[in-house]
């Protein structure tokens, strides 16, 4: 669907037939809330089985939001809250997006001047743990810093999340929410 091909996938679908039949791809049910018919390689396959039982240490992931890895605003609609008003978040250059065991949880607007809470944010253990992906990216990452202006739309100093974005690390100044990258040096792809 995200590619957009002409005719969809029933256009395609005698292609991944021949495949399975030759025994390229395999057929199953490997995304939940898509359609019946997905295919994968093989080796996809044996690394999704690898993966079923969860690890007890939450998987903290941060990505850049047209990242292949990442499902959402492709193949998977972004999470919303119920009557959520909002634009629908878009599959930005730029954009980044913090993910926790899997769950779109945090949204990292180009810039990085705003910032946009998904539903997940909302359990409390989801948000701290989000908060430290986020904290990890501006660490990893190096630079400036990371100076949030808005949260959900609203100025920093009006947002009910304010306080978890302290406690988190940040400091409040006259554009928002600042955090700065440890005195520590940085490795980011082998360069200091």
């Amino acid at each position: 669907m995200a590619e957009g091909v002409q005719g969809g996938f029933s256009a395609v679908y005698p292609v991944f037939k021949a495949m399975e039949d030759g025994g390229r791809i395999r057929r199953g049910y490997f995304v939940e809330g898509l359609g019946a018919a997905q295919f994968a390689l093989p080796g996809a396959v044996e690394r999704l089985r690898a993966e079923r039982d969860r690890p007890e240490e939450p998987g903290i992931v941060w990505l850049a939001v047209t990242d292949p890895a990442n499902p959402y605003g492709a193949t998977l609609p972004w999470p919303r809250r119920d009557g959520e008003q909002r634009r629908q978040l878009q599959r930005a250059a730029g954009a980044q997006v913090v993910l926790v065991d899997g769950e779109a949880v945090l949204y990292l607007d180009r810039g990085g001047r705003g910032l946009s809470t998904l539903p997940a944010f909302d359990d409390e253990v989801t948000r701290v743990l989000a908060l430290g992906g986020l904290l990890q990216m501006v660490e990893r990452l190096g630079g400036r810093g990371l100076t949030v202006e808005r949260i959900d739309g609203l100025p920093t100093a009006e947002s009910p999340h304010g306080e978890s974005f302290l406690n988190a690390g940040f400091s409040s100044g006259y554009r928002g929410l600042t955090y700065r990258p440890s005195a520590r040096e940085v490795t980011v792809a082998g360069r200091r």
